[in-house]
């Protein structure tokens, strides 16, 4: 459950922290007192889009922190540790989003900050809201679909049909690109060849790109080479004043020397080490002349090998990595081309084997639909009579769909007879607002008994009722309360008098700004405040006794 919601400089609320209860808890307060703040606080918390403009006036930014007790944590800490997140402690979990007037909006779940991807995860089995934006989304097949979908727990039936499905579009999309190709097959053919043949000629298997400059370098400067190599060995070895001569002369007096005083015997042996690497090195540097090919023929050769892999790479990969994938992909695609007329047969074969599998799939997956929809539309008509419609019959229709589609081979349509001697038609075509959010409760109703999820959030599910209506649907929340926390926020006197838990959001102006102030009321004050629902701001004995019978015989 929702224990504690926690809101700073989210718009017109400077900062509040609201405590709720098990059971239902009603939110009620003056049109534009700022109820809707809480929804829009829980949205942020369950990944919704940051708004910059909920940043409150004059902030720089706005934060919601919400914590929650979860009797069964197994399902969130699968999530949070798969994550690598640690899960929650004793069954505590802890939500905070902040968004700031520039930057990106930060996520922490347990302190630890966190996506707004697994933020949406985790939302996903904590709280399901229902807004008045969702009374137009039950008007929509895809909606009905879903509803029904998850009713009937379908989610392993519809995987297995959105695999072949799946595998039909991709073949479908390479029979699309073959037809497409028709008429400049042979082009590319021609094309691939000549592609193939450059490249193929060009040898790159077999070529060290970093051993033809090396070469090309040292051709190319052939002549500064041996000039240079000519001055090494004769300044080391060859000439009267050579290195080699005059540490041959430094070793003669260190063999003198180390007769005299020991110490010199080390030097001695250093002079050695240095007088053959002298000579080591002159012969070295010679060694490399006399291997020193300074063919200009072969130097018009690399050059030209040189230009030719820069032109080759400027139309085929900037490496010799790319040349080659490039090289590699063109004979595949000369390859399929080659056996265009095999491919597109094997093609054929494999769709129609996807076509069987879609049906078979799609037929099983009608199969419990149905099953599922007889049960769900039973269900539904006990809470709508509960809900006013003692006579109103509704039906869920499977209908074939033209063409196969992502979720299956069936229309899904909610159909709606609110009173006695009307022919059953689509939900769509009859129903008013008011009917609408009864047909919703009713559903949410049926659902709830089935959902995990632990706690339902209803934003002015009872728009456009009111009189005995109002008395049901808050019945009926009262009932589903029964099974999860639900918090409602409403403006009927008869759906806040269910609650076992009211809470009241008032505004005032202080010190020039608009501030909010959200506070649970009880006994007398609970009783004024479902007079003002009753009768506005001027309270009377009437209003004042009509609310306390209203209380009492919730």
């Amino acid at each position: 459950m929702l224990t504690n919601l926690r809101i700073k400089n989210l718009a017109v609320v400077d900062e509040a922290s609201v405590a709720f209860a098990p059971g239902l808890n009603v939110i009620t307060g003056e049109t534009g007192a700022g109820k809707s703040m809480l929804a829009d606080a829980l949205q942020l918390l369950l990944g919704e889009r940051a708004d910059k403009s909920l940043i409150r006036t004059g902030a720089e930014q706005c934060m919601a922190e919400a914590a929650f007790f979860l009797a069964q944590p197994g399902p969130i800490n699968t999530i949070l540790v798969d994550a690598g997140l640690e899960s929650c402690t004793d069954g505590e979990l802890i939500i905070r989003r902040s968004i700031a007037s520039t930057g990106p909006s930060r996520v922490f779940i347990n302190d630890t900050p966190a996506t707004v991807q697994l933020l949406r995860r985790v939302g996903d089995l904590l709280i399901d809201m229902h807004g008045p934006h969702e009374h137009q989304s039950l008007l929509h097949n895809a909606f009905q679909r879903e509803i029904l979908d998850a009713f009937g727990k379908h989610d392993d039936l519809l995987r297995a049909y959105r695999q072949p499905y799946e595998e039909l579009l991709a073949l479908e999309n390479e029979r699309e690109a073959f037809a497409n190709a028709d008429g400049d097959t042979a082009a590319q053919v021609d094309l691939l060849n000549y592609q193939i043949q450059e490249l193929e000629q060009a040898d790159l298997d077999n070529t060290d790109e970093e051993e033809l400059l090396a070469e090309h370098t040292r051709i190319a400067n052939a002549s500064r080479i041996i000039e240079l190599a000519d001055g090494i060995t004769n300044t080391l070895t060859e000439d009267e004043q050579a290195a080699f001569s005059v540490i041959a002369t430094a070793r003669r007096a260190l063999t003198e020397l180390a007769d005299l005083i020991p110490e010199a015997t080390e030097w001695l042996e250093s002079i050695d080490t240095v007088a053959v690497q002298t000579k080591e090195i002159s012969q070295a540097v010679a060694t490399m002349l006399n291997r020193m090919d300074v063919d200009p023929e072969r130097l018009v050769w690399l050059e030209d090998r040189m230009a030719l892999l820069q032109k080759l790479k400027r139309k085929y990969g900037r490496t010799f990595a790319d040349m080659l994938a490039f090289l590699e992909n063109a004979r595949q695609q000369r390859q399929k081309l080659a056996t265009r007329e095999t491919r597109l047969a094997e093609i054929a074969e494999a769709l129609a084997q996807a076509q069987k599998q879609i049906q078979q799939h799609g037929n099983a997956l009608r199969k419990a639909r149905i099953r599922s929809a007889a049960t769900l539309g039973q269900q539904v008509e006990k809470h709508l009579k509960d809900l006013g419609f003692g006579h109103g019959r509704f039906t869920i229709a499977i209908n074939p769909t033209p063409t196969p589609g992502p979720d299956g081979i069936d229309i899904v349509d909610f159909g709606f007879a609110p009173n006695p001697g009307e022919d059953m038609r689509a939900l769509k075509d009859i129903a008013s607002s008011g009917e609408i959010s009864r047909v919703m409760l009713a559903l949410k109703a049926v659902l709830a008994q089935h959902d995990k999820v632990p706690i339902l959030v209803f934003d002015e599910i009872d728009a456009n009722l009111g009189g005995e209506m109002g008395n049901a649907v808050g019945r009926k929340l009262a009932m589903v309360a029964q099974a999860h926390q639900v918090l409602c926020i409403t403006h009927l006197p008869q759906v806040a008098v269910c609650g076992q838990h009211h809470l009241v959001v008032q505004k005032s102006v202080k010190d020039g700004r608009t501030r909010v102030e959200i506070q649970p009321v009880q006994d007398a004050s609970r009783a004024e405040e479902i007079a003002r629902m009753l009768g506005g701001r001027d309270l009377t004995s009437v209003t004042l006794r009509h609310a306390r019978e209203l209380l009492n015989q919730a």
